[in-house]
């Protein structure tokens, strides 16, 4: 069973530490600051032996060199070739999926998730997603490079995962998202529900990540852009008739950014 131990860093990122239940070899994903996963492991039995990035973004992989040079360069760093990133051992170059075999770590599905930039990809162990800034609970990432079409796609394939699957996202965005989402959807009542519970851990400054597959397919509207329920009010919003699905996406984004 794969462990997951939670590393907060800067002011909303996670940094996840992650090991097999059988082993001490640990890799720890998207480390924006290697300091931070330093202090964090001295407290710990484990052994860092790699890194997994999912995108180049300075907050996911900031701290590389400084773990490498802590680690005198004995780190297996794990990343998409597409995109330049300093510091990856094993760039992966995929299309849509690929699994590889990560040691200590075992069978790992990397899937490109391309939107947020246009080489992200996504790790998924053991029920376990791994997906940087592509989705977020409640929401999805910016598109700063790729296309909504792309970002859709990328979307309905995490959706597809299995809905016990955990979502282990890499920024505490939740209840902003929860804010905009209750904005379009006022009465999605599993909406509400969670709403207060993340209410409830924020109070007690505890992270709500991760989140689940089926809990997002039930309350983020990223995911629900193909029902009538939020079609309805994109269209109230922007006065939009008959729209498709890719169009419902491409409102409700900029809808967000501008929320």
């Amino acid at each position: 069973m794969l462990n997951v131990h939670t590393i907060a860093a800067f002011n909303d990122n996670y940094i996840w530490l992650i090991h097999q239940t059988n082993s001490l070899n640990a890799y720890v994903v998207d480390p924006g600051c290697g300091q931070t996963v330093i202090d964090y492991l001295a407290t710990t039995d484990l052994n860092l032996i790699g890194i997994l990035i999912t995108h180049h973004h300075s907050d996911h992989t900031g701290g590389i060199e400084k773990l490498q040079q802590h680690f005198n360069d004995n780190l297996t760093v794990y990343g998409p070739s597409n995109e330049r990133i300093d510091g990856l051992t094993q760039p992966l170059t995929l299309e849509t999926t690929m699994s590889i075999d990560i040691p200590h770590l075992g069978l790992t599905q990397v899937m490109a998730v391309p939107g947020h930039t246009l080489g992200h990809i996504a790790y998924y162990i053991d029920d376990k997603l791994f997906c940087g800034d592509t989705l977020f609970s409640g929401g999805c990432g910016r598109l700063f490079e790729g296309t909504p079409e792309q970002m859709l796609h990328s979307l309905s394939m995490l959706a597809n995962l299995p809905d016990k699957t955990l979502v282990f996202c890499a920024h505490e965005y939740t209840r902003s998202n929860l804010d905009f989402a209750l904005h379009v959807t006022p009465k999605n009542l599993q909406l509400i529900d969670y709403a207060n519970k993340v209410d409830q851990l924020r109070s007690q400054n505890k992270p709500t990540i991760p989140s689940s597959i089926a809990t997002e397919k039930a309350i983020n509207p990223f995911l629900r852009c193909h029902l009538n329920e939020t079609q309805v009010a994109i269209s109230a919003k922007s006065g939009v008739d008959n729209i498709n699905e890719i169009q419902s996406f491409t409102l409700i984004r900029e809808w967000k950014n501008q929320f």
